[in-house]
């Protein structure tokens, strides 16, 4: 019974864990979202140089690996929970299943969120080619 219990307790500090995780995940997100938009209105305001959208991407770059670091966190956690319920009795199988499934879950999700990203930096990356006529400076064709 105090086996289970304090079981309990270490699958609840888990979890706990994670949640602190998602919350931290969420947060980067939004800084980042603020970020753009912050440069993106720069951008705007005057024609900036290509070097200074390089910059951005970088950012950008540092941010999702930060992010994918965060994700191999909490698949360690599931890990971690999932050994610690198979070493219990067999009640606790059904348990290890659901977990085994959330860490596939946030892996094919994680995947998802690379891939529209990469998409996204792609799109940009083209829109300021296309903005600028090859040159490094952000001196548009367009006369506006």
């Amino acid at each position: 019974m105090l086996l289970l219990l304090l079981l309990l307790l270490l699958l609840l500090l888990m979890l706990m864990m994670l949640l602190l995780l998602m919350m931290i995940t969420i947060i980067m997100m939004m800084v980042v979202l603020v970020l753009v938009v912050m440069m993106m209105m720069m951008m705007m305001m005057m024609k900036m140089m290509m070097m200074m959208m390089m910059m951005m991407m970088m950012m950008m770059m540092m941010m999702m690996m930060i992010m994918m670091m965060m994700m191999m966190m909490m698949m360690m956690m599931m890990m971690i929970m999932t050994t610690t319920t198979t070493t219990t009795t067999t009640k606790t199988t059904t348990t290890t299943t659901t977990t085994t499934t959330t860490m596939t879950m946030t892996m094919t999700m994680t995947m998802m969120m690379m891939m529209m990203m990469m998409m996204m930096m792609m799109m940009m990356m083209m829109m300021m080619m296309m903005m600028t006529d090859g040159r490094t400076d952000g001196r548009k064709i367009i006369k506006t």
